[in-house]
């Protein structure tokens, strides 16, 4: 005699889009990673609002504060792939995150105990991005071995919904929290709310996995060398992944500095509190939750939205830079928030699906290297540009670049099609196969770009 409930949870796992929750081990995940994310966009918000009060208003500390957390990410990067591919990953996530949680703590007792200071907000920064380096590429790996190939895209689509569903909810606690208990209390929360990945972590079964076999580790600088170039050239020789990559870069780079940007805005144009600046990245969450949840409704992605997305992005920005009222600065950061993830979650997808298993550590720190090297130096030049033009300029500068970006991207992505359309001859016999694009390629196909 069958479950009725089961059965019913079943045909419910089975519609469009919800693929990825047939597997038990990444039902354990999202639930976890879900109430963790909620935590960390709150420290984010926290973390900068602080940061603006430690340091009188400077929007360049912010920036400075901003490439610390994440310049870490860009030197141990494409390192952190090779662990991605050797070490068992399950495991490897539960180290970091006990880890991130004692630093999110730290700066709780920092901040309750009036201790704390710039130079120690920059320090655990440092720290933070350490684990991040290891961590990101490692998560994003993790996701095909929770549901296997065919359910991966659903499942990194999910994982975008879920994101920046936390980002509607996390910034909005955060300056209510701020407002009721003060700033120590939201990192407080962060640190505990890591306990809810490490119990789902703790959970999974391993059996229920989809291990691929692991590279061996390497024993020498060399092939440390030689594994980290495998991947590189697996990057430039696939047109997808690459563009996907660049673009990614380059816009998060020039036009989503917020939390660099964001908190200068509420408090120096809109004159607003830190309710008002929790309020205001709720916005951009709103719209990245709208376009995560339309993509997973969508099925396949569609890599046209890296390049509308930057164009949708950057519309919204110079029009925010002409806004001094604060409700239509809210509205106008939805779309912002939208294609800013419209793009960076339809690249992920793309990218994950184009890779084989035994380069997918090493491709996603690639792309995670790219997306967190944007931080420090997009932090670090926007926030410099702002202390000397002001903030409304600075948006409209980014603004227009991500729109120009964008153009490019369409038009990139539109030679990419052609190719795959086009007939190969004798002559183009040799050339990377882009109709890879969106399936693990074949082991021949893995070899022909190692060439």
């Amino acid at each position: 005699m069958t479950d009725p409930t089961a059965s019913a949870r079943r045909r419910v796992m089975s519609t469009r889009g919800m693929n990825a929750f047939r597997h038990r081990n990444y039902r354990l995940f999202f639930s976890g990673q879900a109430i963790s994310l909620i935590g960390t966009w709150m420290q984010q918000v926290s973390q900068s609002w602080l940061v603006l009060q430690l340091s009188g208003g400077d929007p360049l500390w912010l920036g400075v504060v901003t490439a610390a957390q994440f310049l870490p990410v860009m030197v141990l990067g494409l390192f952190a792939g090779i662990l991605a591919d050797v070490l068992p990953k399950r495991q490897t996530l539960m180290v970091v995150e006990a880890v991130m949680m004692m630093l999110a703590l730290v700066l709780a007792i920092l901040t309750v105990t009036g201790l704390v200071q710039i130079w120690m907000v920059l320090v655990l920064a440092v720290l933070l991005g350490c684990a991040n380096a290891i961590e990101m590429p490692v998560r994003q790996a993790f996701a095909i071995e929770m549901v296997g190939p065919r359910d991966v895209g659903n499942a990194v689509a999910l994982n975008s919904a879920m994101l920046n569903g936390a980002r509607v909810v996390g910034p909005a606690v955060a300056g209510l929290t701020i407002g009721a208990f003060g700033i120590a209390a939201a990192f407080a929360i962060n640190g505990l709310s890591f306990l809810a990945v490490l119990i789902g972590l703790s959970r999974m079964r391993d059996d229920e996995l989809h291990l691929p076999a692991r590279i061996p580790r390497p024993r020498s600088v060399a092939e440390v060398g030689s594994n980290l170039a495998e991947g590189l050239r697996f990057v430039r020789n696939t047109p997808i992944v690459l563009m996907s990559i660049v673009v990614v870069g380059l816009v998060a780079t020039l036009g989503m500095n917020f939390s660099v940007l964001v908190p200068p805005l509420a408090a120096g144009v809109l004159k607003s509190d830190a309710a008002g600046y929790g309020f205001l990245m709720t916005a951009t969450g709103v719209g990245a939750l709208a376009a995560a949840v339309a993509l997973v409704a969508g099925g396949r992605p569609r890599p046209v939205w890296i390049g509308a997305g930057a164009v949708v992005l950057g519309v919204a920005s110079v029009a925010l830079a002409a806004s001094t009222s604060f409700p239509l600065s809210m509205l106008l950061l939805v779309p912002v928030g939208a294609g800013g993830i419209a793009m960076a979650a339809t690249a992920n997808a793309a990218i994950q699906v184009a890779v084989p298993d035994g380069l997918r550590g090493r491709v996603m720190s690639v792309y995670t290297t790219v997306f967190s090297a944007s931080m420090p130096v997009g932090g670090i030049a926007m926030g410099a540009l702002a202390s000397v033009v002001g903030i409304p300029i600075t948006l409209a500068v980014g603004g227009v670049l991500s729109l120009v970006v964008g153009g490019l991207a369409l038009v990139w992505y539109q030679r990419i099609r052609s190719a795959r359309r086009r007939p190969i001859t004798d002559a183009q016999s040799t050339a990377p196969n882009t109709r890879a694009a969106f399936r693990p390629p074949k082991p021949n196909e893995v070899l022909s770009t190692r060439r």
